[in-house]
């Protein structure tokens, strides 16, 4: 999350390659192994997390591109491709949609630019998610993004990466102030469970990245505040919206303690 940089660095792990290798990516290297393996081998169950998210980001994509008329996306602290970017699903239903993806990790940075030779309605911002005025002044930004117009935020699995001292709702906040009425935020982020789960996790991210930051529901709906919080509020992502692009919810199974770890709200700017 920290400046541009326009070198791989193999030797030390990178966030968004540890997810890429839980999600079963390709894109990672031994030392993301090693951190992902932490995950896999000692916190069993953990990697519904990775899985819970990008379900309820692929299922807010289409809520929004199929029930309102928001055509233009920014995807904060994007990541790694998968096999559902953001711009393939929204563009599934609505082909002119725009999407410009954000993030400063190198290897983002060539996967996202590859992406650019084949659709013209995306662009990569390598800016820190912590500076949105750099963001949305970007050149690239503004080829794709009418900021007169409304805008979907894509808040998923970045904010609990940044700790509270670099001001999470302080960067919601002026994402709000600079988008129009009718806008929409998402977001995801980990969900304290106040069990050994949760301060495991919590240990092994702070340990290597020095940041990894579990809040409550409370917390995470204070990171919207101002804007209208959509049904069903902040919930554990497989309980957000299921069905509504992933087939339907086994609505008898309990979701694991992992499943729980991770939430997920939606809201809008009246």
């Amino acid at each position: 999350m920290t400046g541009e940089s326009s070198s791989i660095d193999s030797t030390r792990p990178s966030i968004a390659r540890v997810y890429d290798y839980l999600l079963g990516g390709k894109d990672n290297y031994a030392v993301d192994r090693e951190i992902g393996d932490v995950f896999k081998r000692d916190l069993p169950g953990s990697v519904a997390i990775a899985f819970a998210n990008r379900a309820s980001l692929t299922r807010a994509v289409t809520e929004i591109v199929t029930t309102t008329g928001v055509r233009q996306f920014v995807d904060l602290g994007s990541g790694l491709p998968t096999a559902d970017n953001v711009h393939q699903v929204a563009q599934r239903y609505a082909p002119e949609s725009r999407v410009v993806y954000v993030d400063t990790d190198p290897q983002v940075l060539v996967h996202g630019r590859a992406l650019l030779e084949e659709n013209d309605r995306t662009r990569v911002v390598p800016v820190d998610v912590r500076d949105p005025e750099q963001v949305r002044t970007r050149p690239e930004t503004l080829e794709l993004i009418d900021f007169d117009r409304p805008v979907a935020v894509m808040f998923s699995a970045i904010l609990h990466h940044v700790n509270d001292d670099e001001d999470p709702a302080g960067i919601v906040r002026d994402w709000r102030e600079h988008v129009p009425s009718g806008s929409y935020f998402f977001v995801s982020h980990f969900r304290s469970g106040n069990n050994p789960e949760t301060a495991e996790a919590e240990k092994v991210l702070q340990g290597t990245f020095g940041r990894g930051r579990w809040r409550t529901d409370e917390e995470i709906a204070a990171l919207l505040d101002g804007l209208e919080i959509l049904e069903p509020g902040v919930v554990p992502a497989p309980l957000w919206r299921p069905g509504t692009a992933d087939g339907p919810w086994e609505g008898e199974r309990e979701l694991t303690v992992w499943e729980r770890l991770i939430a997920a709200g939606m809201a809008r700017k009246p």
